[in-house]
C-alpha cells in the first residue's frame, strides 16, 4: 500500500475503526483526490481534526497526500485499500438518515456512484449484467477474465466509447462487491476504462459534494440502446 510498511492487523483495525477516519476513507472512495479542507467541510469537522486523522491514515499507508500550493490533496493510496473499505461497507448496514437531503443523497448513491475508479450502484450492476450477457468477460478459475487476452475493441465498438487501455500487473477485470446492490460489479482495468469513457463522453457526471454520479440525458439514451433502462 503506497510503499508504506503494512501494519499488524490489530493496529490497522484501530486506525480504520475510528469513526471519523472511516468516514474520510468513504468520502475518498469517489476516486479523485480531494482537498483536506473539502473533507473537513463534508464531514463537518474542524480542519485541525481532519489534519490529525489524515496524518494517521497516511502513516498507515491508507492515503496519499500531495501538496498543491497552499492545499493538500488527499486520495486513497491504491485499489487494494478501496476494495477493503468497500468490503467493510458490504458487511454493514447503511447509516440512518432523517432529512430530505439525506434521503436524496442516498437515492443518488444507490443509482450510480464511483467505487474508487469504476462504476457502482444500480447502473454499475446493470452494465455488468450486459457485459456478462454479451461475453465481454468470462468466469474462469473462480474469477473473471477477458475472453480474448487484452483485446477490448469489441467492447469499445459496441458502446461507441473510446476506451483507454494499458497493460499492467493489475487484473484486467475482476468482481467487486457492491455494498448497496449486494452483487458484484465490474472492477479492474476494464471497470476503470468504462467509467473513464462514460465520463469523457458525458454519459455520467460527477457531483460536487459526494461520490454519486448523475446519469445525463445522453447517458440514458446510450444505456437504453444497450438494453439498460429505468435511470
Amino acid at each position: 500500500m503506497s510503499g508504506t510498511p503494512r501494519l499488524p492487523l490489530d493496529e490497522l483495525g484501530r486506525v480504520v475503526g475510528e469513526p471519523a477516519r472511516l468516514r474520510i476513507l468513504q468520502e475518498l472512495l469517489g476516486g479523485p483526490a480531494l482537498p483536506a479542507g473539502a473533507l473537513a467541510a463534508r464531514l463537518d469537522l474542524a480542519p485541525s481534526t481532519v489534519s490529525a486523522h489524515l496524518t494517521r491514515l497516511h502513516d498507515a499507508g491508507l492515503v496519499d497526500i500531495e501538496p498543491d500550493g497552499r492545499r493538500r490533496l488527499v486520495r486513497i493510496a491504491d485499489p487494494a485499500v478501496a476494495a477493503a473499505i468497500e468490503a467493510l461497507l458490504q458487511l454493514s448496514d447503511e447509516a440512518r438518515v432523517s432529512s430530505l437531503s439525506g434521503f436524496h443523497r442516498r437515492a443518488l448513491m444507490r443509482e450510480a456512484r464511483s467505487c474508487y475508479d469504476h462504476l457502482a450502484g444500480r447502473v454499475g450492476v446493470a452494465v455488468t449484467d450486459i457485459a456478462r450477457e454479451r461475453g465481454w468477460f468470462v468466469e474462469r478459475d473462480g474469477g473473471w477474465a477477458l475472453p480474448h487476452d487484452e483485446d477490448v475493441d469489441e467492447i469499445s465498438d459496441a458502446l461507441g466509447l473510446r476506451l483507454s487501455w494499458t497493460r499492467s500487473p493489475r487484473p484486467a477485470v475482476r468482481p467487486c462487491s457492491d455494498w448497496t446492490e449486494r452483487v458484484p460489479h465490474l472492477a479492474g482495468r476494464l471497470g476503470k476504462s468504462l467509467l473513464d469513457g462514460m465520463l469523457d463522453d458525458d454519459w455520467l457526471r460527477r457531483r460536487r459534494d459526494d461520490r454519486a454520479l448523475v446519469v445525463t440525458e445522453r447517458g440514458r439514451e446510450r444505456l437504453e440502446a444497450l438494453g439498460v433502462s429505468g435511470f
